[in-house]
């Protein structure tokens, strides 16, 4: 029988590793499941010894695992790039995106702004210190807790605006996904896939990420508002 293969992720990836997983399974007849929860449950999942065959997650948290021994370092592959998308609820007005000004006037008029955990939630947060509004929309930010989608905030009311990989936006009924950031201050996260040490054969995960990184997966990858990562 072939061997199966188990693998965890971050939300933000998790519709299009799933069906990259079927589409894989269908192709070579080796079963793969993915496990999707918060990237930082999912770092602290692997850190603690949990063992998968494969991790996907920010490049950046993927070179901490390596550093601490948990992933093989040569089986590394980048995966997608992901940018930052903005919503609001489905009913609202829509706010203007198209430029950089824009989005500072409907961050500043929003009554409550949902952002991510993670490097975009990062990202944005130095995008308002830099802005020099961090401190004037400080008690209208609301982060939305592992696991948890900022669309399914905005959705229910919770945030008037919300900011979000655009994979994780995409489809999400209750809200209007507005679109990616403007050039000038878009996020954009590059997710990586690494081998487990230790786990299944590695000729069968080598198998899985190069599929996973090659040009047979590109489309899925856009059909989940993503992009392929250049090959190194």
């Amino acid at each position: 029988m072939a061997t199966s293969l188990r693998g965890i992720c971050s939300m933000a990836t998790r519709g299009l590793l799933d069906e990259l997983a079927a589409a894989y399974a269908q192709r070579t007849g080796v079963p793969v499941s993915f496990e999707a929860v918060g990237g930082v449950d999912a770092a602290r999942r692997v850190v603690d010894g949990e063992s998968f065959d494969i991790v996907v997650l920010a490049s950046d948290a993927i070179d901490k695992l390596i550093a601490a021994g948990r992933l093989d370092a040569a089986g590394k592959v980048d995966i997608v790039r992901s940018e930052v998308g903005v919503a609001v609820h489905a009913d609202a007005e829509p706010p203007g995106i198209a430029t950089e000004d824009a989005v500072r006037h409907a961050v500043q008029s929003a009554a409550r702004i949902a952002y991510s955990t993670g490097p975009s939630g990062f990202a944005l947060l130095a995008l308002f210190e830099r802005w020099g509004i961090a401190d004037e929309i400080r008690g209208r930010l609301v982060q939305a807790p592992p696991g948890v989608s900022v669309g399914a905030l905005v959705a229910r009311g919770d945030a008037a605006l919300g900011f979000q990989q655009m994979s994780e936006l995409i489809g999400l009924e209750g809200i209007r996904l507005l679109g990616p950031l403007p050039r000038q201050i878009r996020i954009v996260t590059t997710f990586s896939a690494a081998p487990g040490i230790g786990t299944s054969p590695p000729a069968a995960v080598r198998a899985l990420l190069d599929f996973m990184a090659s040009d047979v997966s590109a489309e899925a990858k856009r059909r989940h508002g993503m992009a392929p990562a250049p090959q190194r």
